[in-house]
């Protein structure tokens, strides 16, 4: 039998999470009374104080490594590094593939009177070309679904007519 890639890759991963588990279950079974269980007690960790000068400088490290803008209220810039993280992290975030663009190719419209002017003026086009394809596919898929909904003609044969 022939299975699809997507099923396959759904499997392996089943495959693997059963063995993985298997294993743990084998491996406790064998050494669970050399295994100590402790629950943390409220004395082992300290309440998170977001208002301590290390709390700040901890969300103004992370803003650096994560390369956002600075902002003069850390809780606003905890809130980016949140989004950006959700993003990143979601099934949908696909990092970007292509071939390298030749921008000398690629027209302005306008002459800015530097030529880094220009080249930026290029690649702020060009990236918001590539914004409105996005949009225009996302009206196209919302436009197709509409349509799935509503265009299911039925056909009165007594009347002649389609659709009434």
């Amino acid at each position: 039998a022939v299975v699809s890639t997507q099923s396959t890759g759904k499997f392996r991963s089943a495959a693997l999470d059963w063995l993985c588990s298997s294993a743990i279950r084998q491996e406790y079974s064998v050494k669970k009374d050399d295994i100590k269980v402790s629950v943390p007690s409220e004395t082992d960790s300290a309440p998170l104080d977001v208002n301590s000068v290390q709390f700040k400088n901890g969300v103004m490290q992370l803003r650096e490594w994560l390369n956002i803008p600075q902002h003069h209220d850390y809780l606003t810039v905890l809130r980016a590094c949140r989004l950006l993280i959700e993003k990143r992290c979601s099934p949908d975030y696909v990092i970007p593939k292509g071939k390298p663009m030749n921008l000398s190719k690629e027209e302005v419209g306008v002459d800015l009177g530097d030529r880094t002017l220009n080249e930026v003026a290029k690649v702020l086009r060009v990236l918001h070309i590539e914004e409105l394809r996005q949009l225009q596919t996302r009206i196209n898929e919302a436009i197709v679904s509409g349509q799935m909904q509503t265009a299911d003609p039925k056909t009165d044969t007594s009347l002649g007519q389609v659709g009434r």
